[in-house]
């Protein structure tokens, strides 16, 4: 690669998901433009089309006749939300609203997914889970009348948040969020853009009873997690910079650069814009040096879908790399920490795993060998920018897999090697 590469990265897919959602849930017409149009997108927007909302095709531009608060209907047939635990854990919170039964399916990966952690304070709100086996998938949600709910999740998770935020928002009822650390905070921040009563102090988010949401317009900026793949080639390689215009950089998001940026990764933020309650700006990637680092606690969940690609950046650049806190990564896609460490040794790395976590020693060698990604797309494209370097042989298992997040992420790799 030599000279300036640029490359417009896909819709984030967390505002995404809640785009469609609360383009539905909204009175009035939304206009959705520059939406990830990927598998897991899809499948939340087959969810809503299933309970009674006019979601068109996926385009780059598009409109939502919104249903309201109360207008969903309930689905004939089982909801399925392929591989996407976004869609099953939010819609969950919506349905939970409802007086009427859902039945979620998935794929055999989302199936395996813990959804205790929705279903615990969706029920002290007043819906009734069931599960087929475990606290997996099929779960079927018979929804109801809610009350309100301060609920603390000891824990980060946008997803669970997400859920009590969404069901309080349908349901009518004051709700109120408290974590150990702050999550992404999309939901919130979209919530406030459409005239929602919002509060936040600290780790603690409350929504107040509303009685209709204004509808969306907006241009979904670039996703940060898959804008992070590219940001590590353009800093692995040398003879150029990797420049990425429109990318979301809402702090809960950033994590990964910011760690980069510690370990001294020349990273640069310009053409800085606000979209829905969000930040985004074209990031710039120059090749760097980069230091050994330790990545622990509150640091975590702002960079827990990236974690895999720190291991392989750290393998790329012989920097020693310690993680822990990060348990959350053995119930995603795949367990992550065993794939990631198995895969990393099987190239030629040296990779330790922790009950919580992993250890990266540094060895700056040509990687070479196949990887077994688990069907993750996170895993498939982490390997896949070390098999971007010169020197490095890696053959893919499943490159199809990164359809769920990132569909032409396979073409915009090989436009920046060239």
């Amino acid at each position: 690669m030599t000279g300036r590469g640029t490359v417009r990265v896909p819709g984030d897919k967390s505002i995404s998901h809640r785009a469609l959602i609360l383009g539905a849930l909204a009175t009035g017409q939304s206009r959705i433009g520059g939406i990830l149009q990927s598998a897991d997108v899809r499948s939340t927007a087959a969810v809503l089309r299933a309970m009674g909302a006019r979601i068109p095709d996926l385009s780059p531009s598009f409109r939502i006749a919104g249903m309201g608060l109360r207008g969903l209907t309930e689905p004939g047939a089982a909801l399925d939300a392929g591989n996407s635990g976004t869609t099953v854990r939010l819609m969950a919170g919506v349905a939970a609203a409802y007086p009427f039964s859902s039945r979620f399916e998935g794929d055999a990966s989302l199936s395996r997914r813990p959804m205790k952690r929705i279903a615990e304070p969706l029920t002290a709100m007043g819906a009734r889970f069931e599960f087929a086996r475990g606290d997996g998938l099929p779960m079927t949600v018979h929804g109801g009348h809610l009350s309100a709910i301060a609920w603390n999740t000891r824990a980060a998770s946008g997803q669970t948040k997400s859920a009590i935020l969404l069901a309080g928002l349908v349901a009518g009822v004051q709700v109120s969020v408290r974590e150990s650390h702050k999550s992404r905070d999309h939901t919130e921040r979209m919530l406030v853009s459409l005239g929602a009563a919002v509060s936040t102090d600290d780790v603690t988010v409350s929504l107040a009873p509303v009685a209709s949401l204004g509808p969306l317009d907006m241009e979904v900026p670039g996703d940060p997690s898959s804008a992070a793949y590219l940001v590590a080639l353009g800093i692995l390689r040398g003879g150029g910079e990797v420049v990425l215009p429109r990318v979301c950089i809402n702090p809960t998001r950033t994590g990964f650069l910011d760690a980069l940026a510690a370990m001294g990764a020349d990273i640069e933020y310009v053409e800085r814009t606000a979209i829905a309650g969000d930040s985004a700006a074209t990031v710039v990637a120059r090749p760097s040096r980069l230091s050994d680092a330790v990545i622990s606690g509150e640091e975590v969940p702002a960079m827990i879908d990236e974690l895999p690609l720190m291991a392989c950046v750290a393998a790329a650049a012989g920097t020693n790399l310690e993680v822990t806190g990060a348990a959350e990564l053995r119930v995603k896609e795949s367990d992550r920490i065993s794939t990631v460490v198995s895969n990393l040794n099987a190239i030629g790395a040296t990779a330790e795993e922790l009950p919580d976590g992993f250890r990266i020693s540094g060895r700056r060698m040509p990687l070479t060998g196949r990887v077994a990604t688990a069907g993750d797309h996170r895993i498939a494209m982490a390997f896949g920018i070390l098999g971007a370097l010169r020197g490095n042989a890696i053959e893919i298992d499943d490159r199809e897999c990164v359809e769920v997040s990132y569909p032409g992420f396979w073409a915009d790799l090989e436009r920046l090697r060239q």
